[in-house]
């Protein structure tokens, strides 16, 4: 096996760390070495961008800032941990990764793409995700979902057309590179989703066999 990148990316309430988990405990059944991370965060200072990004403030952030944060703090968690893990032929499960900005930063806030692309292609040179799981779900499901686990983060706390274009955003990204994509209904209850994602598994292995 070699070291393998899989992403699992999705709106808020698609049950992204519950399945990560389950993902993670299948692969290591047979055998597989497998670190679980996130972003943003992923280590003590990228963690501590994340709290910036996350925590409601008095003071609007600019949409740049927020854009440099998350890339601040991609740069620290691929430095230190996932290049580190795929040199050991380890597979990395990350919540969310790039597509999550292109989605709330590009769809989101409309930024422009091609700013982006220009920052990912600084920050991560060629790397990309080997696979990329999409969880989705109408919005108005999700921040039900989201709201009932308490207080609402700074991006929870935005309305709905924000998370609609979320949402178009990453079904956009997977029509346009099916191959590297599985969408997963995630508004179906819980076995339904971990059955889809066992289906997926073969698919998943194969890719790790390179």
């Amino acid at each position: 096996m070699t070291g393998c990148f899989i992403t699992l990316e999705g709106p808020e309430g698609a049950g992204k760390s519950t399945n990560r988990e389950f993902l993670a405990e299948r692969l290591r059944e047979r055998g597989i070495d497998v670190l679980l991370t996130r972003e943003p965060g992923g280590t003590p200072l990228a963690e501590r961008i994340r709290e910036l990004l996350l925590a409601p403030s008095d003071e609007p952030m600019a949409s740049d800032t927020e854009l440099l944060l998350v890339f601040a703090a991609r740069a620290q968690h691929l430095d230190q941990v996932i290049r580190p893990a795929m040199a050991r032929g380890t597979v990395v499960l990350c919540d969310r990764f790039t597509d999550a900005t292109y989605a709330y930063q590009g769809g989101g806030r409309g930024l422009a793409k091609q700013r982006i692309e220009q920052l990912e292609s600084f920050v991560q040179g060629d790397l990309r995700p080997d696979l990329t799981l999409i969880f989705d779900l109408p919005v108005d499901i999700g921040l039900s979902r989201a709201a009932a686990r308490g207080r609402l983060d700074r991006f929870e706390q935005e309305g709905l057309g924000f998370f609609e274009a979320v949402r178009n955003a990453y079904l956009e990204r997977a029509r346009q590179a099916p191959t590297r994509y599985q969408v997963i209904d995630a508004g179906q209850p819980l076995a339904a989703v971990q059955r889809d994602l066992q289906a997926l598994l073969p698919q998943i292995l194969e890719r790790l066999r390179g």
